[in-house]
């Protein structure tokens, strides 16, 4: 259900926008949608797993909003960023 650190290190290298960054919004946001993606695909086996549903739904508000604040201060960053992991706005 979560990502392995091996994955983590993986979406961090990727997204990071310079040596040694963990917080930036882009990794933050990588890291929310492969947890997403893993979630949901548990939620398909345990369809009346309601609690781990509830943290699902808090992490795409989440994301939600880190993506709002990233297209609120460059469209650019936030184009290239949407566009990178697939997501559909």
């Amino acid at each position: 259900m979560s990502i392995t650190a091996d994955k983590k290190q993986e979406l961090i290298g990727k997204f990071a926008t310079n040596t040694g960054d963990t917080g930036s919004p882009e990794v933050q946001v990588a890291i929310l949608s492969e947890r997403i993606v893993n979630l949901t695909e548990h939620l398909k086996i345990h369809k009346k797993d309601y609690h781990s549903r509830r943290g699902l739904l808090m992490m795409v508000g989440q994301r939600r909003r880190l993506l709002d604040y990233v297209k609120r201060k460059e469209a650019t960053r936030y184009e290239k960023l949407v566009k990178e992991l697939g997501l559909r706005r």
